[in-house]
């Protein structure tokens, strides 16, 4: 008598779903930080961050609004993105070359922290006597000219897509603030502005000499003139 063989289940009926199978995956949206340099376009008109060749060190950020920075004023200008920094570094907003040698336009207050996610703006200073209104097209970004159009017009506004500063990534430590009864002695100790310029190096453990043209604090009358103009001074 010959026994009947059991037939395989397929793979099919051999499926048992297991508790963890029955319920809904997770979907990832917002990958960590840590993944590059994340981007959100807030607004259509918006361009991501570009680099201009494989070694520059920023990324060219672009208007995503029309604006007229004013002679000796300032101006904030939208981008339409919010970003995501790797950690351990911030984004810092720094000028582009081009602007700040032939029109006379530089940035401020340009620290983007790694927790940060609103909309990034860029704060364009106009240095010059002139109300900026955006690169001389014709000659710059041709490309912005349309047929027919006069010479005198190709000034406009800052135009969307103009490149307006460049977003740097710099690393950065945050230790835990610690106080302290006193620090370590060095040998400059409190020499503020002008110190290291306006003073030659003491020899064999003598004093510095002081030129007669910098004052007791240590700065230049050139360098007071800088403060008082309210310039920054690095």
């Amino acid at each position: 008598m010959s026994v009947p063989t059991k037939r395989a289940a397929s793979p099919i009926e051999s499926f048992k779903p297991s508790k963890m199978s029955t319920q809904q995956a997770t979907i990832v949206t917002a990958p960590p930080a840590s993944a590059g340099l994340l981007i959100k376009r807030l607004n259509p008109a918006a361009q991501l961050p570009t680099r201009g060749s494989a070694l520059a060190a920023g990324y060219d950020m672009y208007a995503a609004v029309e604006k007229v920075v004013p002679a000796r004023g300032k101006a904030l200008v939208s981008t339409g993105i919010s970003i995501a920094v790797p950690e351990g570094t911030y984004g810092r907003v720094a000028p582009r070359s081009g602007l700040a040698s032939k029109f006379s336009i530089h940035t401020g207050a340009g620290v983007v922290d790694a927790d940060y996610r609103g909309e990034v703006f860029v704060l364009l200073f106009n240095l010059g006597d002139a109300d900026f209104k955006g690169e001389y097209r014709l000659c710059v970004e041709g490309h912005r000219i349309r047929a027919g159009m006069a010479v005198e017009d190709a000034f406009g506004n800052v135009a969307v897509g103009d490149r307006i500063a460049q977003l740097i990534l710099e690393r950065i430590v945050t230790p835990d603030v610690v106080e302290v009864d006193d620090l370590d002695a060095t040998a400059r100790g409190s020499g503020g502005f002008g110190s290291t310029g306006g003073f030659t190096a003491a020899v064999a453990g003598g004093p510095a000499v002081m030129p007669s043209s910098v004052n007791p604090t240590g700065a230049t009358e050139d360098m007071t003139t800088i403060v008082q103009d309210g310039a920054n001074v690095v």
